[in-house]
């Protein structure tokens, strides 16, 4: 079955109505391996209940609609979509615990040509039900590789930030926890594909691989601390492209090109100096 553009654009989604708790807050920070350093104060307020902070990165797992893509009507092959790129823009600090509304939309829906592909571009809006602000709107674009040549407009496809060819500034190492995929999929995204090592090597996986979003909410670390001072009100804006997978138990390294109150910044895996994370802007305020 092949996509139906004016299907697929007008693909209706129902409000997402979610509430978490200061366990949840934590438990998110600990997926991204926080408290590594039980003694370092500026993470453990992200980790411990006195004083907590939420991350401005935990938006990526509060009002999301599911697998939504997977359903028939789309005429999508789901079993062979990825991740394409991700952003948020935060309009306040996200609160540590409460109840919020997820909003989600089609922006387009492009045609890259027949064995090329298509890509899917959704938004979503994340609001706090108590008092009906907005706390950040989301993008995200899913690269569907068996899609293409269903007729659909060609373009314009989202332009990746263009990162400076000068030397990084500087850059923040993370050691990735060999369980992290296990702890960060508590968080509501229970793919196997993350757990499961016999369907991981089906998949063309030496082991199960970390999530595409743990990736980019350690990235998000890397700059809240390097350039924010771990203040979560400064980071404005967030978005990545994703470029290839990370497996718990390696090194990601954050390189970062400091520029007024933008950041350019890229991050890759130290064991196989591959990156994984490309064409990152930060916004910080």
């Amino acid at each position: 079955m092949a996509i139906n553009y004016e299907k697929l654009l007008a693909w209706s989604f129902e409000d997402v109505e979610q509430t978490y708790s200061k366990r949840d807050t934590m438990l998110y920070a600990l997926g991204l391996g926080f408290g590594a350093d039980p003694c370092d104060r500026e993470q453990l307020k992200f980790v411990f209940e006195n004083g907590l902070q939420a991350l401005p990165s935990m938006a990526v797992v509060l009002g999301y609609p599911g697998f939504w893509i997977s359903h028939p009507d789309t005429g999508v092959d789901a079993t062979r979509l990825v991740h394409g790129e991700q952003s948020v823009a935060w309009h306040q600090p996200l609160p540590v615990e409460g109840t919020v509304v997820g909003r989600t939309s089609v922006r387009e829906v492009i045609d890259k040509g027949e064995g090329k592909g298509a890509l899917v571009l959704t938004q979503r809006e994340v609001f706090d039900k108590a008092s009906g602000d907005k706390l950040c709107t989301q993008q995200s674009t899913t690269f569907c590789r068996a899609d293409g040549g269903f007729g659909g407009p060609s373009g314009p496809a989202p332009k990746p930030h263009v990162l400076p060819q000068t030397e990084p500034d500087l850059h923040v190492d993370f050691a990735i926890l060999p369980q992290a995929a296990l702890i960060y999929r508590l968080s509501g995204d229970y793919n196997p594909l993350h757990a499961d090592p016999q369907l991981a090597e089906k998949a063309g996986f030496r082991q199960p691989i970390l999530h595409g979003l743990c990736t980019f909410g350690m990235a998000g670390h890397a700059i809240l601390k390097s350039c924010c001072g771990y203040q979560t009100d400064r980071l404005k804006s967030l978005q990545v492209r994703f470029s290839a997978p990370v497996y718990p138990g390696e090194t990601l390294r954050t390189e970062i090109w400091r520029q007024g109150s933008e950041c350019s910044f890229r991050a890759r895996v130290l064991e196989r100096d591959l990156v994984v994370l490309n064409n990152g802007r930060a916004e910080l305020g």
